[in-house]
């Protein structure tokens, strides 16, 4: 009974492949072939981009509106409370409630680390961010299903509270830029919202991420749809399935050049598991284009200096490694 019940939530609610087939009788309708490539990527990218701009739009009004009661001010009180690996802990979940790239993490992050919090402490926040937060639990959960979202959310701050606990037992706060460092921090106090207020934020905060986000959703929709009905299956698995044990490290290495959030991935993601591309492989690409991507590592550049750089790469790639084959180990238990 619950089975079935939560089959129906995650199939027609989450992935709502009741769109799926109600595009493909109208495009039939219209005289094109769904068993064609043609027709195939059509409804591919139709289906997938209203589904994820649908949930998007949900899911940033709900997020938004949470993210309301956390200004930059409490966060960093909240923070400020927790010593030691609790303080990493907090700060890894406190960045699941936070914007949905790490573009737009690493300002929160320079602000954390002005304020005077341990350098740890922003890492654990700065690699937990752009990598999870609970869009992607809902996304994740609407295309792989409810074991890889979980295990995938667990994982993610697991590599955040390691990273971040690594990185302050260097004692690397002379790596930060000066203008940081002593940056100053005004606390002002906060306007107490109401409940129109916070509606009206996390509805602005709808609009102007949808905005933001929606190029790079068409563009990831697109080439999802290339991959699904154009590219021979065993090219995919020739590359990234079980024959290449290099399969999770080419996928990491080319999600670097990439910038998009989530979002954007999740329609590539999809369509390299359909074609045979291991869950470890598929999974790693996501997280190294949302934690790794070149703009972003410009944009990080501008407030560390290359050796801390440097190290926040490294324990990023080889967490994205790590977390990539045991996804391919354990897949057929997950999925």
């Amino acid at each position: 009974m619950f089975k079935n019940i939560w089959d129906f939530f995650q199939n027609e609610i989450l992935g709502m492949k009741w769109l799926n087939r109600l595009i493909g009788s109208g495009l039939e309708a219209a005289g094109l072939d769904m068993g064609s490539r043609m027709g195939g990527s059509i409804r591919f990218f139709i289906y997938d981009t209203i589904k994820i701009m649908v949930l998007l739009g949900f899911l940033i009004l709900l997020i938004s509106y949470i993210q309301s009661y956390f200004p930059p001010e409490r966060a960093k009180k909240i923070l400020g409370r927790f010593k030691g690996i609790w303080a990493n802990i907090i700060a890894a979940l406190l960045g699941t409630v936070t914007p949905f790239c790490s573009c737009s993490s690493i300002p929160l992050f320079m602000g954390f680390t002005s304020a005077g919090l341990p350098l740890g402490v922003t890492f654990s926040f700065l690699i937990s961010s752009p990598m999870v937060d609970l869009g992607s639990l809902v996304l994740l959960m609407s295309i792989f299903g409810w074991k890889v979202a979980i295990v995938y959310v667990i994982v993610s701050l697991v590599i955040a509270v390691i990273g971040g606990t690594f990185i302050e037992t260097m004692h690397l706060e002379d790596q930060v830029e000066e203008f940081i460092r002593n940056g100053k921090v005004i606390d002002l106090p906060q306007e107490e919202l109401t409940k129109k207020d916070r509606l009206k934020y996390a509805w602005e905060k709808v609009m102007s991420t949808a905005k933001k986000v929606a190029p790079y959703v068409l563009i990831g929709v697109g080439i999802g749809a290339v991959i699904h009905n154009w590219i021979p299956e065993e090219i995919i698995v020739k590359i990234l399935g079980t024959g290449n044990p290099f399969g999770v490290i080419i996928a990491t290495i080319a999600g670097v050049p990439m910038y998009a959030d989530i979002f954007g991935c999740i329609p590539i993601a999809e369509a390299l598991l359909a074609k045979g591309a291991r869950l470890g492989v598929v999974l790693s690409f996501m997280m190294g284009v949302t934690t790794l991507s070149l703009p972003s590592m410009i944009m990080l550049r501008k407030a560390v200096k290359p050796k801390l750089l440097g190290i926040f790469i490294a324990i990023c790639t080889i967490g994205i490694i790590i977390v990539g084959y045991f996804f391919n180990a354990f897949q057929y238990l997950l999925i």
